[in-house]
């Protein structure tokens, strides 16, 4: 089943994008972490969609871990310290289910002081098991534990959300 199509994948992130705006517009540069794949994917998204509303300048890493066994394989942030001190950092996820891989996608950003940390999903579910809250959504979809939602956001521009 076809949870999102296209063109209201662009709405949201062009959404999302306005919202951030409205919040840091008067900060030097605001820090887009994505989270492996296609969280990364989608920070580059937002950044483009950023700088065609508003030139906001934008710094984006990608934070790289393991979702299925988070405590194995430690976080990453592909940014120095010093990059990310002091300055607002949104982690960026394209599906945010029990919290769990944004909970533990903060984990590299301990060793700073960022200014403001934010999270921003493209799909928020309702399952919360870990105390995230997320900031930007682009849809907030209560379902069933068991159902899966699937973003698949590819480097052509084609984006689909599917719930299987």
């Amino acid at each position: 089943m076809v949870i999102l199509q296209h063109e209201q994948i662009v709405f949201k992130i062009r959404r999302m994008a306005a919202e951030i705006i409205e919040r840091h517009a008067d900060e030097p540069y605001i820090i887009l972490a994505g989270i492996n794949n296609n969280g990364f994917r989608l920070a580059g998204l937002i950044q483009a969609e950023l700088n065609s509303i508003h030139h906001l300048p934008v710094k984006i890493g990608r934070i790289r871990l393991n979702p299925a066994a988070p405590l194995e394989d430690k976080a990453s942030l592909d940014l120095e310290n010093k990059e990310i001190s002091n300055k607002v950092i949104i982690i960026i996820d394209d599906v945010a289910n029990t919290g769990r891989t944004i909970f533990f996608a903060f984990q590299p950003l301990f060793q700073s002081l960022p200014k403001r940390l934010e999270v921003a999903v493209l799909i928020d579910r309702l399952h919360k098991s870990f105390p995230v809250h997320v900031d930007y959504m682009g849809l907030r979809l209560a379902t069933t534990t068991k159902d899966n939602i699937l973003v698949d956001i590819q480097n052509n521009g084609a984006f689909l959300a599917s719930m299987q």
